[in-house]
């Protein structure tokens, strides 16, 4: 009934739960590997890194090198601009 309602089986479903917040984290945090497992819910950071690399192609810490943020809101006008 699940995968009818939702379109994946429940522990795909738990599987997204979880990456979703460790990507947020990775990029905008500097929390260890670690802690970012345990904060996102995964049991181990070997789990966390088994989710990224089965469902992203590539390893957490990987993610963060490739994804980080510059650190620049980039929601805020710069008030040098002519724009």
């Amino acid at each position: 009934m699940f995968r009818d309602e939702v379109g994946m089986t429940p522990a795909r479903y738990v599987e997204q739960t979880r990456l979703e917040p460790a990507k947020v984290l990775m990029v905008t945090s500097d929390h260890s590997q670690e802690a970012v497992a345990r904060r996102a819910g995964f049991g181990s950071p070997e789990t966390m890194r088994r989710i990224f690399r089965r469902n992203l192609g590539v390893s957490p810490g990987g993610y963060r090198s490739r994804f980080r943020t510059t650190g620049i809101d980039q929601g805020t006008p710069n008030p040098d601009s002519d724009a």
